[in-house]
């Protein structure tokens, strides 16, 4: 595929996946890390494509050695190696209110912890391979949950969705060196602020319409300009998916 290729629907990129699998060593994984600026629709983008390459790959046609119908993929999120709010507190002096006002800036994630968990997805893979773990994040209690996903000897084809898995700066540039595709979100910087407010209303992050306004406008949008400013160059351009729920809260 060309570099910074455009593609659109999960069915595309799904087959992509499947056909670019052939390619590599069966003692390897292959690590497609999904960002785009907030509201993108990395999360729903990032499960379509999943349950779509499970499908194919679990086709008798996929292959006819048997061990390889067995390969499946995975999404993991990024959201899970956000610092915990206890964790925030601790910033030093007035630090400690900026971020948590600012929660969700690159600064306010374990960086380190994610290019360690990017190595370890790169180590020779076997049947007999370890599990490797994986954090997810609580929306409940709004903080991460430790060793969430396991991540098996079969899981071969890894999607790290979130919005920084490749930047361009130390240390996340470690990690978006390591992967084999680098996908882009692009969508339209109004058309997101849009669903960034709706969510924000919707989910009840914000107390109404104003202060989901003012959490767009200070924080998730300042975000997306960084990303789009600060990241490796994509190996593939998506079209951003909508999400009907909350187009549906906009209107």
């Amino acid at each position: 595929m060309n570099k910074a290729a455009k593609l659109a629907q999960p069915e595309e990129l799904a087959d992509y996946l499947v056909r670019r699998l052939r390619t590599i060593p069966s003692s390897s994984r292959l690590l497609v890390g999904l960002s785009g600026i907030p509201a993108s629709g990395k999360s729903t983008l990032a499960n379509l494509i999943v349950q779509r390459t499970n499908q194919l790959l679990e086709q008798a046609s996929y292959s006819s050695d048997q061990n390889e119908i067995s390969t499946r993929a995975i999404t993991v999120g990024l959201d899970g190696w956000h610092l915990t709010r206890a964790q925030l507190d601790a910033f030093p002096g007035d630090e400690a209110q900026l971020a948590r006002d600012r929660r969700g800036a690159h600064w306010t994630f374990d960086s380190s912890a994610y290019v360690a968990f990017i190595h370890s997805l790169r180590q020779v893979v076997t049947t007999t391979s370890a599990v490797i773990t994986a954090p997810s994040f609580d929306h409940a209690v709004k903080d991460p949950t430790p060793e969430a996903i396991r991540i098996m000897p079969y899981h071969r084809i890894i999607l790290i969705e979130g919005l920084y898995t490749f930047l361009s700066i130390e240390p996340w540039c470690q990690s978006g060196k390591l992967l084999d595709e680098r996908w882009f979100v692009d969508v339209d910087i109004v058309e997101a602020r849009r669903r960034l407010i709706a969510r924000h209303v919707v989910t009840g992050v914000a107390t109404g319409w104003e202060d989901a306004v003012a959490r767009a406008d200070t924080n998730d949008m300042p975000n997306g300009v960084f990303i789009k400013d600060n990241i490796l160059t994509p190996t593939v351009i998506v079209s951003s998916v909508n999400d009907p729920a909350l187009i549906q809260a906009i209107e």
